[in-house]
């Protein structure tokens, strides 16, 4: 069992706060956005044997098990993180592993280099992920029903999105929802900075169900990101609920610090709120036009003590132990790897003390007991 040293991005949108608040230590001033905790090679953590990378290609096998290397090769299948949003991220939407494996496969033979601005497959692999929050957490996760969003951007009194109203009514679901999200990430970008000054000053006059989208538009003025924002469902998690965001779902965090787990893919087409590349034809073939319930999750408590919040992915399977005072030790070993990361308290895993933002990674079928009063998350794999 090895403890990890984790890198943490200093992404615009990240919080100065949150993740210095939650490892106890003093605000830098610059954003902290994003812990890693893997073996992804943009940021992999580190151990006394050196990257985790450099662990798992040592003895793939011993490290990940036979099951999990003959399932998803030799390479640890998931990242964790812990997500500090002091600023809404970019609008965005992952493709399925069928999309993905092809579209990297067409800029490879294109010759686009995987660190071009314009490229959008950074690998062959999908990326569903699951978000859990550890504060009260806000964000937009799929498409509101095509009435609800044409009463909402009706409710704003704004001529120039009286088409996009019209469109919502006048067509079949799918069918309305396309056509409104390709006007709106095609219109003259000009007419979209006007619109969206007009209703911005409406969100924030209005307030109530339009103060996100004023919140928003504060942070990216005249985007057209803002209007397609509004064409989805608005989530407050409380701490302990998670979404699960699987392929070609539209969503965006907007605020609170979680726990996230995700595919080890770097894979992003973004719609909007955004300085980077947004390519629309692209993006439309990968988005599922389909309204629905962002559907939060909520923990499966077993016997043991294990809370599981239940997704359709094998690369993850993401879990938390409460641990009261004075509690009994738990057995977490598993013939899967396993990362062990506290959020709050104080627990022992193995030799190791975890205070809050700390962890550990322990190789398959390795002795794991844990114990002591906290909170600890359970990031492993299903075979």
């Amino acid at each position: 069992m090895d403890r990890l040293d984790n890198t943490i991005r200093p992404y615009a949108w990240g919080s100065p706060t949150a993740i210095p608040h939650l490892l106890g230590v003093e605000p830098t001033g610059e954003p902290q956005a994003e812990m890693w905790m893997g073996a992804h090679p943009g940021a992999p953590s580190r151990t006394p044997r050196g990257t985790l990378v450099e662990v798992i290609e040592a003895d793939p096998e011993r490290e990940l098990g036979a099951r999990a290397v003959a399932r998803f090769g030799p390479h640890l299948p998931f990242l964790l993180k812990i997500l500090a949003a002091g600023a809404p991220l970019s609008l965005q939407v992952h493709p399925d592993l069928k999309q993905a494996t092809e579209g990297y496969a067409d800029e490879e033979r294109r010759g686009i280099p995987v660190d071009a601005p314009h490229r959008n497959y950074k690998d062959a692999n999908h990326k569903p992920e699951l978000i859990c929050a550890l504060t009260e957490f806000e964000g937009l996760c799929g498409f509101r029903d095509p009435v609800r969003a044409a009463d909402l951007l009706d409710g704003l009194g704004v001529d120039s999105l009286k088409p996009y109203v019209d469109l919502l009514h006048a067509h079949p679901e799918d069918a309305a929802l396309r056509e409104v999200l390709t006007a709106i990430l095609s219109a003259d970008p000009e007419e979209m900075a006007h619109t969206v000054a007009e209703a911005t000053a409406a969100c924030t006059r209005l307030g109530g169900a339009y103060a996100p989208y004023a919140d928003i538009a504060h942070h990216y003025p005249g985007d057209p990101g803002v209007i397609a924002a509004m064409l989805l469902n608005h989530v407050r998690l409380q701490p302990g609920e998670a979404l699960f965001l699987g392929a070609g779902i539209p969503h965006a965090y907007l605020s609170g610090l979680g726990v996230e787990i995700m595919a080890n893919s770097d894979n992003v087409l973004r719609c909007g709120l955004t300085p980077k590349h947004v390519d629309v034809p692209e993006l439309l073939r990968i988005v599922r036009f389909e309204p629905a319930d962002p559907g939060v999750l909520r923990p499966e408590a077993s016997p043991e003590g294990e809370e599981v919040y239940e997704t359709p992915t094998d690369e993850f399977r993401l879990s938390r132990y409460v641990l009261p005072e004075g509690g009994t030790a738990h057995d977490l070993t598993r013939d899967t790897p396993q990362i062990l990361l506290c959020t709050a308290g104080t627990v022992r895993a193995g030799e190791h003390e975890l205070r809050p933002g700390q962890s550990v990674f322990v190789p398959a079928g390795e002795r794991a007991e844990i114990s002591g009063a906290g909170t600890v998350f359970r990031a492993t794999v299903i075979v």
